[in-house]
């Protein structure tokens, strides 16, 4: 298949990118290069440079008439959201409406939509939280990814444009930014391989679903024959809480320092982790890595990285997906 991937020099869009090259498909990757990086492109993919928010976008979709598009391109912070939240809805809206109205004209035969379940679901009333769970965001971010899934429906039911919606966990791994990403595995590892101080928002008993970055790529590449006109949770269906997070990086590392606490976010959901039995039902799809392999995997990389790295300023973070 031919398949665009947006955001594809981002952390997530990049490894669902190797995946479905991997896999034999014809790949080519749009991305503003505002948070993304061209050395995170995979070897043997399209690069186009454009924002889904540009007019050239059209032309990208008539040039390469891609069959699917897996959609991760979108403002993904939950603090710029609330600091700026007009940006937040150019992007992720405005932005997204572009790119289904491209994907219409060209005869695109699915969307792919990377879309959030920490933000959108807000403060569970029950858990794991399952795709019938009431949508009530506490952040703009998390309205204006949800609000995509509408338009998402409607183009299918207008257009007959296919899609399947993934939320995505607390997803972390190799290549994840600890400035531009906020991920707080990225950002604790890489502090405490510098032995610098760490800081955590809140009392560190908030949990969230953490998921191999790996395990999502695997997800996308599935949803290209299965999941139609569906909406699924890619979960693990457990938390872990962040104070947990910190005591395994620094257990890996050999970190000896006890963290700092600091007033939690505004924005951000204390406790939340997705169900996967919809996933698993209509994709086949589980989580594979288990979380100490995964933070071990993660160390690996930002070793690396440091090793050529000038350190750069860092905070802790909470960030939810």
């Amino acid at each position: 298949m031919r398949i665009l991937v947006t955001g594809g020099a981002g952390f997530i869009g990049s490894h669902v990118a190797a995946t479905l090259l991997a896999a034999g498909h014809e790949v080519a990757i749009l991305d503003n290069l505002s948070t993304g990086h061209p050395w995170n492109v995979p070897g043997g993919a399209t690069m186009y440079e454009c924002d889904i928010r540009d007019e050239r976008l059209a032309q990208i979709f008539t040039e390469f008439r891609p069959e699917v598009v897996s959609h991760h391109a979108a403002q993904m912070s939950v603090r710029v959201s609330l600091q700026q939240p007009r940006l937040d809805a150019a992007v992720n809206v405005e932005g997204s409406v572009n790119l289904l109205e491209c994907a219409r004209a060209a005869g695109t035969r699915k969307v792919i939509y990377a879309s959030t379940g920490g933000a959108a679901y807000g403060e569970p009333f029950y858990l794991p939280c399952d795709e019938s769970h009431p949508v009530a965001p506490l952040s703009q971010y998390g309205i204006t990814k949800h609000t995509v899934e509408h338009y998402l429906e409607l183009y299918a039911g207008l257009y007959d444009l296919d899609y399947t919606v993934l939320r995505y966990p607390n997803v972390f791994g190799p290549r994840q930014d600890p400035e531009g990403e906020a991920g707080v595995v990225a950002i604790f590892a890489r502090r405490m391989l510098r032995g610098l101080p760490v800081t955590i928002y809140g009392d560190g008993q908030q949990e969230r679903d953490f998921v191999y970055v790996g395990d999502v790529a695997r997800a996308t590449l599935l949803a290209l024959t299965g999941g139609s006109r569906a909406l699924v949770n890619l979960g693990s269906g457990q938390g872990t809480s962040v104070r947990t997070i910190f005591d395994l990086l620094a257990s890996a590392i050999g970190y000896t320092e006890q963290p700092h606490f600091a007033p939690a976010r505004l924005g951000e959901v204390y406790r939340i982790y997705l169900s996967g039995d919809r996933a698993r039902a209509v994709l086949g799809w589980t989580p594979e890595v288990a979380l100490a392999d995964g933070l071990r995997e993660t160390v690996r990389w930002v070793r690396t990285q440091d090793a050529v790295a000038a350190p750069p300023s860092l905070s802790g973070s909470t960030a939810g997906a």
